[in-house]
């Protein structure tokens, strides 16, 4: 199981057999790994690394992580998480919500007229909620009170108090984290669980 939460990494070395554009792969140790993924996080950036395939073409290595190697091993390129899919039952009532409370905006440029059902893409820094007017097969009862042992969406954001602050004024019931971390749960005009975690 740990295999799968830490993948090996691998990354280009540059090699010296003669062939000065000559690239080979090392696949990082445990510490490595966690501790590129720590400065990943802090949004360290790793130098790209160019190297010379021939004496006319130059070759750019798609970023410090081996692509080649990810396509090699079936790997279909996870690069992030593009929206979030999250069923309403008004949609006006949910805009209300999202946009007047949590203050997203919404993409334009997103299709909502091209689908059978009403929806709004909302922007939730660089990805999207996507409201989507359909019957919810989750029931609105008997759902946990901490969203955090639901199923959830969780948001990141730069300030718990400030939105606890929101939620307060607007009547909108909501549970703090039960680690002492800094993030609150709450849920939408669908019972719908959110989680908003404090990030530097």
């Amino acid at each position: 199981m740990a295999s799968l939460l830490t993948p090996p990494l691998n990354l280009p070395v540059n090699k010296n057999d003669g062939n000065a554009g000559a690239l080979v792969m090392k696949t990082l140790s445990k510490r490595d790994y966690m501790l590129f993924r720590k400065n990943s996080r802090h949004n360290v950036q790793f130098p790209v690394i160019k190297s010379k395939a021939s004496t006319e073409t130059d070759v750019l290595a798609k970023d410090s992580v081996n692509v080649e190697a990810a396509e090699d091993r079936g790997d279909f390129g996870v690069v992030g998480v593009h929206h979030v899919g999250i069923l309403c039952e008004n949609l006006e009532r949910s805009l209300h919500f999202y946009q007047n409370i949590l203050g997203l905006p919404i993409n334009e440029a997103r299709p909502h007229d091209k689908l059978p059902y009403r929806g709004a893409w909302l922007w939730v820094g660089a990805e999207m909620i996507h409201l989507m007017e359909l019957p919810n097969p989750d029931p609105l009862t008997g759902r946990p009170e901490h969203g955090g042992r639901d199923r959830h969406a969780c948001i990141a954001i730069r300030d718990v108090s400030k939105l606890k602050d929101i939620l307060d004024k607007a009547g909108i019931p909501y549970t703090l984290s039960r680690s002492g971390r800094p993030a609150i749960f709450t849920r939408d005009p669908d019972a719908n669980a959110l989680e908003f975690t404090q990030v530097d």
